[in-house]
């Protein structure tokens, strides 16, 4: 009857909102959660404590704009070596007056571009971050509808425009010199798409490529730790109770925030493996992942069953190339991060033991040795001299 009032109605609107929680964690169905024993007001007290704790989504770099083809404007920040180094703007203008190139050094430097996954941002790459800076030249964008990223007219979104949200990144943040490209989850595919589409950048600029706990396709066979049955039954229904929740998006989020407890287990669930992370990483895992409004999720959503770039992995076959994931992720399976290994030759397979879906996150020093061990293959890295 179209209620959206009263206790039936706000019942259906939390577990709604619970439900596009499990899918901003990266699952397409439902799971059981433990009973909650602690009380409610103790509980929000524990997470706006847990608000304050750390350094998460704190680093900051200097900040840029690009545009992508269809005039939504990405945001960026570059982080230097600490040589003259600027972001350039929409207008290809340096906006702290650098141009991204070493004073003194006749050339660009190396430039090494991080994407991060959906529901995610930026700051998913905290650790990371904080380890390269200073060593190496970094650009960090956010996908479009994430983060400080515009959404952009064009929906549903396909993972073929991120990737060409990614060149204009690229060609405003890194218009010169040699890139290492890095993708998580949906970060990754993007990473596919551009090679797909844009060969000959990956030919003639890319000298190493990291893909982290990602896939190359075929997602609709993944179980998230659930019966198959149950989930291909969901996945059947799912678009349109998206097209629905999407259409109701206030009421959804109110929803969302009425079973924060929910919402806290489920991406406790599909995020993370170990019983030791830092409860304070898993909040902030949390609240990026609870500002990514569930219309944006829905725009999203159709992308992965869609996505198939195995092919395009082959302009990567002649790099230093690192394939990582957790041996625990439930969202992209580390079986889907071995596919890709075996068809690229250059590539090292690290499987990184007691690790969920956020490895960067839960195994932050395994991640950012891996990195740096890719970099130094790749002859560009803070340990290449």
């Amino acid at each position: 009857m179209g209620e959206t009032t009263g206790g039936g109605g706000w019942r259906r609107a939390g577990f709604a909102g619970a439900a596009i929680g499990v899918l901003a964690a990266g699952a397409a169905a439902g799971v059981a959660v433990e009973r909650l024993t602690v009380g409610r007001s103790v509980r929000q007290k524990a997470r706006l404590a847990l608000d304050a704790t750390g350094p998460y989504g704190t680093l900051r770099g200097t900040p840029g704009r690009a545009l992508a083809d269809d005039g939504t404007v990405l945001a960026y920040e570059t982080d230097g070596t600490g040589a003259a180094d600027g972001a350039r703007g929409v207008d290809g203008a340096g906006e702290a007056g650098g141009t991204g190139v070493a004073e003194g050094s006749g050339e660009a430097p190396v430039t090494v571009v991080f994407s991060h996954g959906f529901c995610l941002s930026q700051d998913s790459w905290h650790y990371q971050r904080e380890a390269l800076r200073g060593r190496v030249r970094t650009v960090f964008w956010d996908q479009r509808g994430h983060g400080r990223s515009a959404r952009g007219p064009e929906e549903p979104v396909t993972i073929d425009r991120l990737g060409r949200d990614l060149k204009a990144v690229i060609d405003a943040a890194a218009p010169e010199g040699p890139l290492v490209l890095v993708g998580h989850s949906m970060g990754g595919m993007t990473v596919m798409a551009l090679a797909d589409r844009h060969p000959e950048l990956i030919r003639d600029r890319v000298v190493g490529v990291a893909l982290v706990g990602t896939s190359a396709g075929r997602l609709e066979e993944v179980s998230y730790g659930l019966p198959l049955a149950g989930v291909n039954a969901v996945r059947r229904v799912l678009p349109g109770v998206l097209r629905a929740l999407g259409s109701q998006a206030e009421l959804v989020e109110k929803g969302r925030r009425a079973t924060a407890d929910l919402f806290a287990g489920l991406v406790k669930k599909y995020s993370f493996a170990s019983k030791d992370v830092d409860p304070a990483v898993v909040r902030f895992a949390e609240r990026m992942i609870e500002s990514v409004p569930v219309d944006v999720v829905a725009a999203f959503y159709p992308a992965f069953g869609a996505h198939d770039k195995l092919a395009a992995l082959a302009a990567f076959r002649d790099l230093p190339a690192l394939a990582l994931a957790g041996d625990q992720d439930l969202v992209t399976p580390a079986s889907h991060t071995e596919a890709i290994a075996e068809v690229l030759p250059g590539s090292r397979l690290v499987v990184v033991p007691d690790a969920g879906h956020l490895v960067m996150l839960e195994r932050p020093g395994a991640v950012t040795d891996a990195l740096t061990a890719l970099l130094a293959r790749a002859g560009e890295g803070p340990d290449n001299g």
